[in-house]
């Protein structure tokens, strides 16, 4: 970023609301902070969480971490605190960088609940009007520096920049070590793949915590363009800024393109002309759905896949609407490479589906500290995703779904197996978490469960007191006599699925009736 600062000095680089930074104040911003960390006592290959809404501050700290060495833990705001002690106690973070209440939680009272029982964590920084006892004002730590100018730290290619987390089949996420070669080359090729340059006007919509909007973020600023962050996905926020700043390129979650679609449909006030560039990712779009950009929005649809241990895959501008509407892309890295395998690991014929090992110059060998999860996930270089997918005669995939137990809500992952732990405390003799397909999120997390009938309302605040994030509570219980089995005694998740679709395939036939 450096370089596009020197040559762009005074050019706008970041809009938040009121506030607009040129690189110049940017970079002073994060050399300010970056010494002032130093001056706490924070130093290279220190990990601190970093759990903040979309606003200047997470990206004017995410820089400052990266000059400074320190490396930052991507938290996500729904997170409580059972996902956050986690992941300070297994990263051993010295600090954690939060805000005050949103939406109504406090969580500066949370970050001094698990500084106060770690054993590693010594400092809460945080963005609130009134501060705590012992918070520190990270707003004061982002003051423009002093003249004196800041040296940067010099890292190795190989040490780690900054952790993603990563859902899964258990409760706390796992850490994703992104090392610097690894994650610069994503966000390089990724840019060159879009076409990102000084014109690009990226508007980051997507929790700046997953990896893929803060790619986009980082090209945008490397190559010389401007971001811009909102904290609301609302098509009401966010289409008069895109006509306010002339936004060219965002991405989007099923769930939130689709209501954007629906607004546009309803409300054509705003001039979009700007918009050349909506990503889809996250999930798997409805090809319907995915042919509506066009007509309604007037920009270009690239549709994508990816996870933060590695793999993206795009489709690419001026690619036939066929590919950009029915698949999820092809590998943004000619060295990526790609199997696809059934369950018990023997390559699938060409055109079948399959689970998904992947392996590339970007892609991660392992989780950080976790050696049994790793003895499972990873192989000789290859990552299984859990992923099934088609590979077309292309090189395009189609995703078709999850062979690991996971739920997919809007692209947020939650282990079915905390969950029904969870059921399990209520008092269930029997329980299965399974995705219910849902139009706007994808998937929805419900509960089927034997015994004791189990309560929605007392479950939610069960998993409340646990600290357990709010996206993950199930949002349909189903009680029943007893649960379908496989040949070998496990319970039949495929066949929970399936009739948890049935259901509400009747219940939308029975809607349709009354209404008519």
């Amino acid at each position: 970023m450096e370089k596009a600062a020197a040559a762009t000095p005074d050019a706008v680089c970041l809009v938040d609301r009121g506030l607009r930074l040129t690189y110049r104040q940017l970079l002073s911003r994060a050399d300010g902070a970056a010494a002032r960390m130093r001056e706490l006592g924070l130093r290279p290959d220190d990990r601190v969480v970093l759990q903040l809404p979309n606003h200047w501050e997470f990206v004017v700290t995410t820089v400052a971490c990266l000059r400074l060495g320190v490396v930052p833990v991507m938290a996500l705001q729904g997170h409580r605190k059972q996902e956050i002690a986690a992941v300070t106690e297994h990263a051993g973070a010295r600090a954690v960088i939060t805000a005050g209440i949103v939406k109504g939680f406090d969580h500066q009272a949370l970050a001094h609940e698990v500084a106060a029982e770690s054993e590693t964590c010594e400092h809460v920084l945080v963005t609130a009007d009134e501060l705590q006892e012992g918070s520190l004002d990270l707003r004061a730590y982002l003051c423009p520096s002093s003249d004196e100018v800041f040296e940067p730290a010099e890292p190795s290619g190989t040490d780690v920049a900054l952790f993603l987390l990563s859902g899964g089949t258990t409760g706390a996420p796992k850490l994703i070590p992104r090392t610097h070669n690894d994650f610069s080359y994503l966000v390089k090729r990724a840019a060159e793949i879009c076409g990102i340059g000084r014109d690009t006007v990226y508007l980051a919509v997507l929790p700046l915590g997953h990896g893929f909007p803060m790619t986009w973020v980082l090209a945008t600023l490397f190559a010389g363009g401007r971001v811009v962050v909102t904290d609301s996905p609302t098509a009401e926020r966010n289409f008069p800024l895109i006509e306010a700043e002339g936004v060219t390129m965002t991405s989007l979650v099923p769930a939130i393109a689709q209501r954007w679609l629906e607004h546009r449909v309803a409300d054509s006030a705003h001039d979009l002309g700007s918009l050349e560039l909506v990503q889809v990712s996250g999930s798997r779009i409805p090809d319907e759905i995915a042919g509506r950009f066009g007509p309604v929005l007037g920009c270009a649809l690239q549709n994508g896949y990816g996870m933060g241990e590695g793999l993206m895959c795009l489709t690419r501008p001026g690619d036939p609407a066929e590919v950009v509407c029915r698949t999820q892309g092809r590998p943004i890295c000619p060295d990526d490479e790609l199997r696809l395998v059934d369950a018990d690991g023997r390559p699938v014929a060409d055109g079948e589906p399959g689970i998904l090992l992947t392996r590339g110059p970007y892609t991660v060998r392992g989780y950080y500290r976790a050696e049994e999860r790793n003895a499972t996930a990873f192989s000789d270089g290859w990552y299984n995703t859990g992923d099934i997918v088609r590979m077309l005669p292309d090189g395009n995939l189609v995703v078709e779904g999850r062979e690991k137990d996971v739920i997919n809500r809007g692209g947020e992952k939650i282990s079915a197996e905390e969950i029904e732990n969870f059921a399990y405390q209520a008092g269930a003799s029997l329980a299965a978490a399974v995705a219910m397909p849902d139009p706007d999120l994808g998937e929805r997390v419900c509960l089927y469960s034997t015994g004791k009938r189990l309560d929605p309302g007392r479950l939610h605040a069960a998993m409340e007191a646990a600290g357990v994030a709010t996206f993950k509570f199930p949002e349909r219980l189903v009680h029943t006599d007893s649960l379908p089995l496989t040949a070998v005694g496990k319970v039949d998740k495929k066949a929970l699925r399936a009739d948890i679709a049935a259901r509400l395939a009747t219940e939308r036939l029975l809607g349709e009736r009354q209404a008519s």
